[in-house]
């Protein structure tokens, strides 16, 4: 992004482009590996983007040190911003540490940090997939 922009920037902004991002990531995933019917591709997506996989893969990320120093501040601003909404399905806790991984994926997608998006998105299905079995 030019100027470097997205270091202006509000968390929650960072939170709502680095969801649907990741979103877009996750269901063409699950496309490629021939999930096409919308109810079906809805509720296997949920399982990689809901608040509390997003909060597991946080956790996994920091007990692995895959995050730059640059990268977590990016993911504390986004769990440390203020929410006009409220968390629906899950604590509190949960809902604010999801916005801090979607602010992450916010930042790297407008930074234009492409392949570190890619390469953690990977990360992120192996790991949601491995959980699963």
């Amino acid at each position: 992004m030019e100027d470097q922009v997205y270091e202006q920037i509000n968390g929650i902004a960072l939170a709502y482009m680095g969801d649907a991002i990741y979103e877009v990531y996750i269901r063409k995933h699950l496309l490629q590996k021939g999930i096409t019917k919308p109810t079906k591709l809805h509720h296997k997506a949920t399982h990689y983007v809901s608040a509390k996989a997003q909060a597991f893969l946080i956790e996994k990320m920091h007990e692995k040190g895959l995050m730059t120093e640059e990268e977590a501040e990016y993911y504390r601003r986004g769990r440390n911003a203020k929410s006009h909404t409220s968390a629906k399905n899950t604590s509190v806790l949960t809902y604010r540490i999801s916005t801090g991984f979607e602010a992450l994926f916010g930042y790297l997608f407008l930074s234009g940090q492409t392949k570190r998006l890619e390469q953690l998105v990977k990360w992120c299905i192996e790991t949601v997939e491995k959980e699963k079995k």
